[in-house]
């Protein structure tokens, strides 16, 4: 069985992927496969900049809202899901358009990831009271190798003690696939991250994050997301509402650099700048298709 065609659209949050997405899912007969590791979440909407209702009523919207806040949802999972979606979409004769900013999300079904088995969980309750620091002379204790692990990042390190060093296995890039990035100047992309932020804050951030670490604690998986976590010390009493709203641009600006990084690597995407280019390339991808058929 020949390989279902894919397009997937990546870049940096704030880029505009999703609007594109929905122009080209217009265009093209498409349906949408979001690949965001916040949006799969229910009940996180505001700061996820989840696609609004108007939106997934122009073109339906998958892999929205498949778990609840404070539910485990891995890489492992999404491809799982994002497959099986792909193979739904073309099977009602539509284009599977694949659009997000979490790249292990996104390469994982591109290169068929071989994801590890999940960590037992009070083993890994045992690791995450310990410092990073402490999980750093573990590691090394050990003789694991973090090379190319971001040790900032706990989970990080966690996830490398609990499969011993082990990395997810990768193979070639899934046949019949086209991967567009959308690339915005700097400058442009901080006004829209700014701009953004403050949209978000309009429509009521403050009283979802009030309500989730109400409703689940700020334990809760959900509220560990950039647009979330940053209020904690606001509702603390120790953070002021515009430190709570620059606390959030930088956070997303970081993610912003990460995202570039990541993307940068992968020499099959094909870096625009606008529709016109993304229509051509698809179009271009498409007629090659139908000449093999």
């Amino acid at each position: 069985m020949a390989t279902t065609p894919l397009v997937v659209i990546v870049g940096e949050t704030a880029s505009g992927k999703s609007q594109l997405a929905i122009e080209l899912s217009q265009r093209f007969n498409g349906e949408i496969i979001a690949a965001d590791s916040w949006t799969v979440r229910r009940e996180v909407n505001i700061g996820t900049a989840k696609p609004s209702l108007e939106d997934r009523l122009k073109v339906p919207h998958h892999l929205l809202d498949v778990a609840g806040p404070n539910e485990d949802f891995t890489a492992a999972v999404f491809k799982r899901l994002a497959n099986q979606t792909i193979q739904a979409i073309c099977g009602r004769g539509k284009l599977p358009i694949m659009v997000g900013g979490t790249g292990l999300y996104i390469d994982g079904v591109l290169y068929d990831f071989g994801f590890l088995p999940e960590g037992d969980r009070s083993a890994r309750q045992a690791l995450n009271v310990k410092s990073i620091q402490g999980l750093l002379v573990q590691a090394k204790q050990k003789g694991i190798d973090l090379t190319g692990i971001d040790v900032r990042n706990k989970r990080r390190i966690i996830r490398a003690l609990e499969t011993k060093g082990s990395r997810p296995t990768r193979g070639e890039l899934r046949p019949n696939t086209l991967i567009i990035g959308l690339a915005l100047p700097r400058e442009t992309l901080q006004s829209r991250i700014e701009q953004r932020v403050d949209t978000m804050l309009k429509s009521g951030l403050e009283a979802e994050v009030k309500r989730l670490s109400e409703t689940y604690g700020w334990e809760c998986e959900a509220l560990k997301g950039i647009g979330y976590a940053q209020w904690q010390a606001y509702f603390n009493g120790t953070q002021t509402l515009p430190q709570t709203r620059a606390a959030i641009i930088k956070a997303t600006q970081d993610l912003a650099k990460r995202q570039r990084t990541w993307f940068k690597r992968n020499k099959s995407i094909h870096w625009i700048t606008d529709t016109k280019a993304a229509i051509d390339l698809v179009e271009a991808f498409l007629n090659k298709l139908d000449a093999h058929d």
